[in-house]
C-alpha cells in the first residue's frame, strides 16, 4: 500500500469482529485492547456506523464550521487531535480508504463492516435471539459465544474470556 508521498508503508494485520447489535462487539473490543496493547501491539479500531452520527457539540467552534460547510475541521490540542471529514454528497468511503488513513500499527480491529471481505471473529449470545453469520459467511474464522454450540469445524472462542480470545487474534493474525 502507498501513501499520499508515494512511500512504501507496512501494511498493518486486519481483522474485525461481526455479529447483531447488542451482542457484546463493543464490550469485547474494550477489554481486549489492553491484553492486546500489553503484549508491546500497537493496535488501532475502525467503527463502522451504520446511521448518521455526531462526535463534535452543537454551538462549539468546530461544529460551527462544518455546518458552515467546511470540507474537513481539525481540531489539535496537546493530549489529543481529530480530523472531521464531511462526505457532503460524496460515496461512503471503502474499508481500505479508510485502512489507508491509520497512522502505523501493528493491528487493526474493524467492528462493522460484515459485508465486506475480511477476516471476522463472529459475537454471538444464545439470548440474542438472532441466526448465526458465519454459515453464510466464509470470512469468518472463528465464533466466540456463550454457549457450547457447533460451529462445523471454526475455533469456538469462549466469549466471557477475553485473554483466550487475544491469544487466538495473535496467534492467527500477529504470527506469520
Amino acid at each position: 500500500m502507498k501513501s499520499n508521498c508515494q512511500k512504501e508503508i507496512e501494511v498493518p494485520k486486519v481483522f474485525g469482529f461481526a455479529g447483531f447489535s447488542g451482542v457484546g462487539k463493543t464490550t469485547l473490543i474494550e477489554k481486549l485492547l489492553p491484553i492486546l496493547i500489553g503484549k508491546g501491539i500497537r493496535v488501532s479500531v475502525i467503527k463502522h456506523a451504520h446511521h448518521d452520527f455526531d462526535i463534535d457539540i452543537p454551538g462549539k467552534d468546530s461544529y460551527r464550521h462544518r455546518a458552515a460547510g467546511a470540507h474537513e475541521v481539525l481540531i489539535t490540542a496537546n493530549k489529543r487531535w481529530v480530523l472531521m471529514h464531511e462526505l457532503r454528497n460524496e460515496v461512503e468511503p471503502t474499508l481500505e480508504e479508510q485502512l489507508g488513513r491509520l497512522s502505523p500499527c501493528d493491528l487493526v480491529i474493524v467492528e462493522g463492516f460484515k459485508r465486506v471481505e475480511f477476516p471476522k471473529i463472529e459475537i454471538w449470545r444464545e439470548a440474542n435471539g438472532k441466526p448465526m453469520l458465519y454459515p453464510q459467511d466464509p470470512n469468518i474464522v472463528a465464533v466466540a459465544c456463550d454457549a457450547e454450540i457447533d460451529c462445523k469445524g471454526l475455533p469456538l472462542l469462549p466469549l466471557n474470556h477475553p485473554v483466550t480470545i487475544a491469544e487466538f487474534i495473535v496467534k492467527r493474525f500477529l504470527n506469520d
